[in-house]
């Protein structure tokens, strides 16, 4: 009899404890896609727990205090089932958590979870970690029930699982550290094959960095040189050793005479790092300024990284006008990017005269703002360097198009869309600007300000509320950067009434609904990023 009621208990702790994995994988589906953006990193994930106004954590504490009431309740009730009690009582969590799932599918994320297969590893190391996590506690309830011989602690002692929703965000971390024992060594492998097959191949590799417009460049770049060659490029904004390495092992190198790759840095050595894989023919650096002074602490750091492409370079480097003086001790063959003179910029693009090997023709882009040209008149360097005609090159402008996120022009219903919602930064963000002061109709500005710059956060938000006080209205998103917004905004005399604060992105669309008609022009600056 004993032993019959010891492999009872044994096969109920494996049900709870696969039906409480399979609870809690869901309930933490969202924040694994959180944790995937902040590219699989504990510490920057934690970061962004612990930022003012996330209510994540909060969220678990009152999913775990509504399962333990309600399950001691419901155990209390049915009291007189004797064992049954406390199985009765698990029906509680079975509610709260599919409660808590539909409401939190509910929150708006920048970019969703992506299923990619290190994603689904990871939840498979979730769900056995759930499982042996619940397998544990549920184990040891049952030990004291033994031992305490109390119908007191049987009725309730299911109640005490209420602690898992309280551990589910650290087991994930738990699971993510046990997943990177084969993601690392997996991933290295991964990127050493990519530098090989780079190594043994004829293709040129353009190398393009910089603190801002990289995935822009990388975009017009590949546009002007379809128009002779055949362009491979890192996908997206792909520009670490894995996105180079995905995008070199899953095609054939022969087909293909140009690889653009972009190189996006946090720290010193990460260019380098890069050039390793895939060491530049051209190289671009696309301009310099504070994005990013958070992980790099200090401006030279920064100036540094961007040039240890040149250091890498084996041929010549194109560098943005504006911050070609950084670079004059690098000993490589370097270009100034100054071949854009006379721009006109209007709602329907941009127009410039554009000089290069001594000829000059005025071309013409739907791209919009004063940066676009410039943006043009860098790649079309970097493309003359490659062996492009002037005359091939315009022929090319003609067919670049509006990148996504990257002021994007979208028209609907009658109002204009500005989208730059993708990580701006300072001179992007003043380039937006600029841009919106072209359109007509009233001039709607939505943004959560502006990121990842360290010690100078608070000093350019603070100077981008400044900027924002002429606006016709200005819709501020979440409560993460919006203080030093609101007092620049204040100093410089803006309106309170034309201001709002709203938490979430959805929240601030549906103010926006009730300010924007016809002819009206919005420009959603920097959406706000999973992990900020």
């Amino acid at each position: 009899m004993g032993i019959f009621i010891s492999v009872a208990k044994t096969l109920e702790s494996i049900f709870i404890a696969v039906i409480f994995a399979v609870m809690l994988l869901a309930a933490v589906y969202r924040q694994a896609g959180v944790l995937q953006s902040a590219g699989y990193s504990c510490r920057k994930y934690c970061k962004w727990l612990g930022k003012k106004g996330n209510t994540a954590f909060t969220r678990f504490a009152l999913l775990a205090c509504m399962c333990g009431l309600i399950s001691a309740v419901l155990s209390l009730c049915f009291s007189f089932t004797g064992w049954g009690a406390p199985i009765i009582g698990l029906s509680a969590y079975v509610l709260f958590f599919a409660v808590f799932v539909s409401a939190d599918r509910k929150i708006a994320l920048r970019s969703e979870v992506t299923f990619t297969s290190r994603l689904y590893r990871l939840f498979a190391v979730m769900w056995l970690v759930f499982a042996i996590a619940s397998y544990v506690l549920v184990t040891g309830l049952n030990f004291l029930e033994n031992v305490l011989e109390s119908g007191v602690f049987t009725c309730f002692k299911y109640s005490a699982l209420a602690i898992m929703p309280l551990l589910a965000i650290p087991l994930m971390l738990l699971a993510d550290c046990i997943a990177k024992i084969y993601e690392v060594p997996r991933n290295k492998s991964f990127v050493k094959k990519a530098k090989k097959k780079l190594a043994q191949s004829d293709i040129k590799v353009i190398g393009i960095t910089g603190s801002y417009a990289k995935t822009s460049v990388k975009f017009i770049i590949r546009t002007l040189l379809s128009e002779k060659y055949s362009v491979l490029a890192t996908p997206s904004s792909h520009n670490t050793p894995i996105g180079i390495a995905l995008a070199v092992n899953s095609h054939d190198l022969s087909e293909y005479d140009f690889f653009i790759a972009e190189m996006g840095a946090r720290h010193r050595g990460d260019i380098a790092e890069l050039c390793e894989i895939s060491p530049p023919d051209i190289s671009i650096v696309t301009g310099v300024c504070g994005q990013h002074m958070e992980t790099f602490g200090t401006f030279e750091n920064i100036v540094y990284t961007k040039g240890e492409i040149l250091t890498a370079t084996r041929g010549t480097a194109v560098i943005a006008d504006d911050c070609f003086d950084l670079f004059a001790e690098y000993p490589c063959a370097k270009l100034r990017a100054d071949c854009v003179r006379d721009i006109e910029c209007s709602p329907e693009g941009v127009s410039f005269t554009l000089t290069l090997g001594g000829e000059s023709r005025r071309v013409r882009s739907p791209l919009l703002g004063r940066h676009s040209a410039y943006n043009i008149g860098i790649a079309a360097c970097a493309v003359h360097l490659a062996g492009m005609t002037l005359d091939e090159i315009c022929a090319g402008i003609e067919k670049i198009t509006f990148i996504e996120h990257r002021l994007q022009l979208i028209k609907a219903n009658g109002v204009n869309i500005i989208d730059d919602g993708y990580n701006s930064n300072v001179k992007g963000a003043r380039a937006a600007l600029e841009v919106l002061k072209t359109f007509g109709g009233n001039r709607i500005v939505v943004t959560p300000g502006l990121v990842e710059l360290g010690v100078l956060e608070e000093e350019e938000n603070f100077a981008l509320g400044k900027e924002l006080a002429g606006f016709d209205y200005v819709i501020l998103v979440g409560e993460t950067l919006i203080e030093p917004v609101k007092r620049g905004y204040a100093e410089a005399g803006g309106d309170p009434c034309k201001l709002a604060v709203r938490p979430t992105l959805a929240k601030a669309q549906e103010e926006l609904q009730l300010h924007i008609k016809e002819g009206d022009t919005v420009l959603f600056l920097n959406d706000l990023p999973d992990v900020y």
